[in-house]
């Protein structure tokens, strides 16, 4: 009767040992650190141009000018904690393109609120037809790209296309 006892027991522990108790919900945290960045701005760059020239459009280019605009909307909307396009001193992306000093023309802004990373990011502004069409702008021949990681894991990406 112990034998069968013990031989119960273990079987159940191992059960619960194989059983995956993770929330299924629970999302994946993307993390980036400090030597991602060009890796990530390349990958996001390489990736919107395969989609352009496989729509016969013109390749873009990475703004330095247009990415410090990103990025300073990113860190502004973090703090905000609301994935909007007015910056908290009432900025719209116009004004924060143009502080840069960038003289094309800014085209179109994408913000994200998410964990996931750049790539599944971009799926979901090319799934919205709105968000496409500004990445697949027929004038758009730069790209400013960048984001900010709260501790908690927690990606603002900010998007900006100039002509």
């Amino acid at each position: 009767m112990l034998r069968k006892l013990l031989a119960a027991m273990t079987i159940m522990v191992l059960v619960v040992s194989c059983t995956d108790t993770s929330d299924p919900n629970q999302r994946k945290v993307f993390r980036i650190s400090g030597k991602d960045v060009a890796k990530i701005q390349l990958r996001h760059l390489d990736s919107i141009n395969a989609f352009r020239v496989a729509s016969g459009l013109s390749p873009v280019e990475l703004s330095s000018q247009l990415t410090a605009a990103a990025k300073t909307h990113a860190i502004d909307i973090s703090r905000q904690n609301r994935p909007w396009h007015f910056g908290s001193d009432g900025s719209s992306p116009l004004d924060r393109v143009a502080r840069t000093g960038y003289t094309g023309r800014m085209l179109s802004e994408n913000i994200s609120e998410t964990f996931e990373s750049d790539l599944e990011t971009l799926q979901a502004w090319m799934r919205d037809p709105t968000t496409r069409a500004g990445i697949m702008h027929p004038d758009a021949r730069y790209l400013g790209f960048s984001w900010h990681q709260e501790a908690i894991g927690k990606i603002w990406w900010v998007q900006v296309l100039g002509s």
